[in-house]
Formats: C-alpha cells, sequence, structure tokens
C-alpha cells in the first residue's frame, strides 16, 4: 500500500482520531507554531505510539503563513522521494487548496481535510455499519487507479487489509456481493472487472 503522509497544522487544528494513524502506511509530521509551548499529552502519547513514523516541525520564526510554507516544503521534498505517496494536510485553512490544486497538476496525490477522521483510509478504518464498509470500499476503489485486486481472493484479502483485519471472512464477502450486485464490479469465477469504475 502507499505511504499517505498526514501533516497537520497544529496551530490551525488539534486533531483527534490520532490511534486511526497506528498502521505501517501512515506517517506524521505535526507542525508545531513558534509560539506553541505545549502539546497536549493526549496528543503526545498518541504520536510517541507510532514511533519513528511520527514527529514534530517546529516553525522556524513567525509570520501570518509561516507554517503554511513549512508544510508545503516538506510535501514538496517528500514528493520528490516518492512520486507515490499521498499527502494529507490536516488544517482548516484553505489557503492550502491552491497548493492542492497545484500538486494534483503535477500529479501528485494530495488533498486538505479539517480532522483526521475525514481522511478517506480513516473513514474506512472507523466504519462500523456494512453500509459505511460498503461505501468506505467503494470509495478506496475508485481512488485505486492502476492496480485493482484481479480476482477475488485478492480483493476480500485486500478488503480485509483495508478494515486492519477485523472483518469476518463473511463481511468481506458480503462486501463483495454488494459491489456486484450494485454493478461496480463483475465476478466471472475467481476473476474480478471493474468496467463501472472506468477500468475493464
Amino acid at each position: 500500500m502507499r505511504t499517505n503522509f498526514v501533516l497537520i497544522d497544529f496551530e490551525n487544528v488539534q486533531p483527534s482520531a490520532l490511534d486511526a494513524l497506528a498502521q505501517d502506511h501512515f506517517k506524521l509530521m505535526v507542525f508545531v507554531g513558534a509560539s506553541q509551548s505545549k502539546v497536549p499529552f493526549e496528543t503526545a502519547a498518541a504520536l510517541q505510539q507510532l514511533g519513528e513514523r511520527a514527529e514534530y516541525v517546529k516553525i522556524s520564526g513567525n509570520g501570518s503563513n509561516a507554517l503554511d510554507f513549512h508544510i508545503a516544503y516538506y510535501i514538496g521534498k517528500l514528493a520528490a522521494s516518492d512520486r507515490t505517496a499521498f499527502f494529507h494536510i490536516v488544517s482548516k485553512d484553505t489557503g492550502f487548496d491552491p497548493l492542492v490544486q497545484h500538486l494534483k497538476s503535477q500529479g501528485i496525490l494530495a488533498g486538505r481535510v479539517k480532522d483526521i477522521g475525514d481522511i478517506p483510509l480513516v473513514k474506512t478504518s472507523l466504519a462500523k455499519t456494512p453500509t459505511e464498509r460498503n461505501q468506505a470500499t467503494l470509495t478506496w476503489l475508485r481512488q485505486t487507479k492502476a492496480s485493482k485486486p484481479r480476482t477475488v481472493k485478492t480483493l476480500s484479502s485486500s478488503i480485509g487489509s483495508l478494515f486492519r483485519k477485523q472483518l469476518t471472512d463473511e463481511q468481506i464477502a458480503a462486501i463483495v456481493q454488494w459491489l456486484a450486485n450494485e454493478g461496480h464490479l463483475v465476478v466471472t469465477g475467481t476473476k474480478v472487472a471493474y468496467a463501472a469504475l472506468g477500468d475493464a
């Protein structure tokens, strides 16, 4: 699975659901303002659980957009070394949106959300009801452009990983059946095709 970098504008957002990032494909960077001298215990404890996959970046100097420029710099640096990564900016600041649009125009996967729980992969892991799981899986498939699973076995395994191996085989089979019933994919024997999702 691709690396998902989560870059938090800590001046703007004190996020919840940090524990949902406790998966190998997430890496977390918390950008702290120059004048911010304290981080809540809950945040520090959650980051500590992530070990080397989480870090703080203390901003150098003050300025209305100082933190924003730091985030933009790190995205550029990281994207240069991993073109397949996805960058999630966690901030209520709409000033990041032009940056996100530019990154997308350069073929770099990026998005801005107001809270960690709004990140599509996190929404998936927090989905509890069958309807939520079905929709989360469909969203994931739509975002998986070139490497969709081609067999029922691989698709089932991928769905299991998507939900952090918390689903039974029956629950996974029900999701696959729903996707087929709704016309999002076609199962022929052990093979899977995705014509309805623009990928025959």
